[in-house]
């Protein structure tokens, strides 16, 4: 399966994605954890696509797309619009859509800001931004250290002239990988250290969300995918169940093993999972 890649010129600037497949299903959005690229979808693109065009972007502010001003704080509803004018320039009225980690965020906020266009949504490694999560990231953030946290501060690192913060990058993400694995650390450092990203803006977004006042308003049916192995998402699982009273359908599916990096080293298991999704619900 081929996959290519390509911009889209938008009024927030250019906006990075690959895309691969056809069909004649919706259209399917796959929509990263921070500070990753659409490279954390690389394996799962070319598979999920034999049945329907598939795109995975760089969200606004990573990888390749286009930046906030810096110093601007980023937002979930900032990510959002991002996708939606990603979709908007490609043409793409009625999609389904994949969000994993702040991603699932990003996906639930696109569900909620346009209903009538999202077929299905998917949430993996999904949590519940509330006060009491809000108030769990930004302590984290500022060093605490919170029982039953988030990992708010897995992606703080000061910058020092040894280079010593890449390190530090690395150990904070390696107790919620998958062991003898670090391509998939690799992956993540390069992606962290891309021109113009601030690693840790994606968790301030979460912390900045208030996603109690945005849930009501999704309609679509929903597949959470709840990753066994991943500390720092399932513990939630059963909160994000219960969090869309107005979704078509809500289901959950275990990926078991599936850790914070699931779609690198779990992808058979999730493709699995989304195409029958997709084809009970008939996207």
């Amino acid at each position: 399966m081929t996959v290519r890649c390509g911009y889209a010129d938008t009024d927030l600037g250019q906006l990075h994605y690959a895309e691969a497949g056809g069909g004649g299903g919706a259209p399917v959005l796959l929509l990263h954890q921070t500070p990753r690229s659409w490279d954390e979808y690389r394996e799962v693109l070319p598979l999920l696509a034999a049945n329907r065009r598939v795109i995975a972007m760089d969200m606004y502010g990573f990888g390749l797309s286009a930046k906030p001003p810096v110093g601007t704080p980023q937002t979930i509803e900032q990510y959002a619009l991002g996708a939606i004018t990603l979709l908007d320039a490609l043409g793409i009225e009625k999609f389904s859509i994949v969000g994993h980690h702040t991603g699932s965020f990003v996906a639930s906020e696109v569900a909620s800001a346009v209903p009538d266009r999202v077929a299905a949504l998917v949430l993996s490694g999904a949590e519940y931004a509330d006060a009491e999560f809000r108030d769990t990231v930004t302590r984290e953030m500022h060093g605490e250290e919170v029982e039953g946290g988030t990992a708010g501060d897995v992606d703080v690192a000061t910058v020092e002239d040894d280079g010593s913060h890449l390190q530090v990058l690395w150990s904070k993400r390696a107790p919620v990988y998958p062991d003898h694995r670090p391509d998939i650390l690799n992956r993540y450092i390069r992606d962290a250290l891309a021109p113009g990203v601030d690693p840790a803006e994606g968790h301030l977004a979460c912390a900045r969300y208030r996603m109690e006042d945005r849930v009501d308003l999704v309609s679509a049916p929903i597949l959470i995918l709840a990753n066994t192995g991943d500390p720092v998402s399932y513990p939630h699982r059963d909160r994000v169940l219960t969090a869309y009273p107005n979704a078509t359908s809500v289901e959950m599916v275990e990926i078991v093993g599936g850790t914070v990096p699931v779609m690198e080293h779990k992808t058979a298991e999730v493709v699995a999972a989304l195409e029958e999704f997709f084809d009970k619900v008939g996207v």
